[in-house]
């Protein structure tokens, strides 16, 4: 009898051990599936908000394939007002575009926060959060350049704007910017998309609204940065757009200036999106030069 309890608790011993290796197998099988994936959602801290921030993050192909210590540049997508982080994976093939131009795009989650830091809500720090906590974030934990001449910033609407006050501020951060009908001079549009929520009432705050609006910032600006701007004839945004382009034609400010036909719309900015990568591309081309020894 106590010969066949020993047996008994033997086999309990193994089966459980079996039990344990294959949960423990599977563990590390998921752990692995989750490193690997080409698109994922992350979740990203931010200190200065004291919240998490959703970001979808796109690697090329060539990244989980290829050569495990190439790096690889970095393109900050930027959504409009009233969307999110994942308005850009559900229009185009993310994943496609990011192989086809072998960069890494990050889309992260700007609410409605107009990508600046809002001076009355202290919910609302998406200038932080881009340009510091989320690229510091994406260098350690892919493999990425620590470079501005690698990175990149672009986005549409709300995104555009956010991609050039970005760009525009933080030189040394994003060595390439860009806008998709962005709204470019929040001054005209002063009861729309609550940016009163993000600056206060334009009536009593008309000159922190100036200190915010993207074509205020042009005489802050030197030469250097790779600049691409477009937008389409019927976008409501043209206008704006038009002034900023003159802007920096007075400045003397190089940059890349496209007018299509197209209204605020995502069959414009899926295309859009198609003449950016390239420009990017190039700009990218043009940066690895500062990598080499």
């Amino acid at each position: 009898m106590k010969d066949y309890l020993k047996l008994l608790v033997l086999c309990m011993t193994l089966l459980c051990a079996s039990a344990w290796s294959t949960q423990a197998q599977d563990e590390v099988l998921t752990s692995v599936a989750e490193e690997v994936a080409q698109a994922d959602t992350v979740k990203v801290m931010s200190a200065k908000m004291g919240r998490n921030i959703k970001n979808v993050v796109i690697v090329p192909e060539q990244y989980l394939t290829g050569d495990q210590e190439r790096r690889y540049p970095v393109l900050y997508l930027l959504h409009g007002a009233d969307g999110c982080y994942s308005d850009w994976s559900k229009k185009t093939n993310l994943d496609a575009l990011a192989t086809k131009h072998s960069m890494i795009i990050v889309c992260p989650d700007g609410q409605d926060s107009w990508y600046f830091d809002s001076p009355v809500d202290p919910k609302m720090q998406f200038e932080t959060y881009v340009s510091k906590e989320l690229v510091a974030y994406i260098d350690e934990h892919y493999r990425t350049y620590d470079s501005p001449h690698m990175r990149a910033i672009t986005g549409l609407s709300m995104g555009g704007h956010g991609g050039l006050w970005l760009g525009f501020r933080h030189p040394d951060v994003f060595g390439s910017c860009g806008s998709m009908s962005g709204g470019v001079d929040i001054t005209k549009f002063p009861n729309r998309w609550k940016l009163d929520k993000r600056l206060g009432k334009y009536e009593t705050n008309k000159k922190r609204w100036a200190n915010h609006a993207v074509i205020n910032l042009v005489p802050t600006l030197k030469a250097g940065q790779n600049i691409i701007i477009d937008d389409g004839y019927s976008d409501f945004f043209y206008q704006v757009n038009l002034d900023l382009h003159q802007a920096l034609l007075t400045h003397q400010i190089p940059h890349d200036f496209i007018i299509r036909p197209g209204k605020h719309s995502w069959n414009y900015w899926v295309n859009s999106l198609d003449f950016q990568l390239v420009f990017f591309e190039k700009a990218f081309q043009k940066g690895y030069k500062h990598m080499k020894p």
